[in-house]
């Protein structure tokens, strides 16, 4: 089980990894072996995550997401195979995790009698300010 908080935790049969060869320096190493891990989460069909996670997982995961709810994470940072698919799974925790956090509600709010006033006193020096361009002085 990986634990994602308190409450929520998913199990490994979730993930499924492929290994694939990474891109990027590592000499003729990079050819042969296929040290780069593309780790697939089945976020529609888990049933370890509650429905108000899966839909601001959704929103979080942005590019990452198929249309068939699965969240692809490429990991190709280390050269061994092993800390590449920890730090997928890394990747995958931390952004469960933030879909975790519910942003309080927004409260509406008015605007203040100062700053009401403000802003009229404001608009009429412009205006002021642009008539006095228009009426030019008269020569008398």
């Amino acid at each position: 089980m990986i634990e994602i908080t308190s409450r929520i935790a998913i199990t490994e049969q979730e993930l499924e990894f492929s290994f694939i060869r990474a891109a990027g320096p590592g000499g003729q190493n990079v050819n042969k072996v296929s040290s780069a891990v593309q780790m697939r989460f089945n976020m529609a069909a888990s049933p370890h995550l509650p429905e108000g996670v899966k839909m601001r997982l959704a929103r979080l995961a942005g590019q990452r997401l198929t249309r068939d709810g699965v969240i692809v994470i490429q990991a190709q940072r280390f050269r061994s195979q092993e800390r590449n698919r920890q730090d997928a799974i890394e990747r995958l925790v931390e952004l469960i995790r933030a879909a975790t956090v519910v942003d309080p509600p927004r409260r509406p709010t008015r605007p203040t009698r100062g700053s009401k006033e403000r802003r009229l006193a404001a608009k009429s020096r412009r205006g002021q300010i642009k008539n006095l361009r228009q009426n030019k002085p008269s020569l008398d």
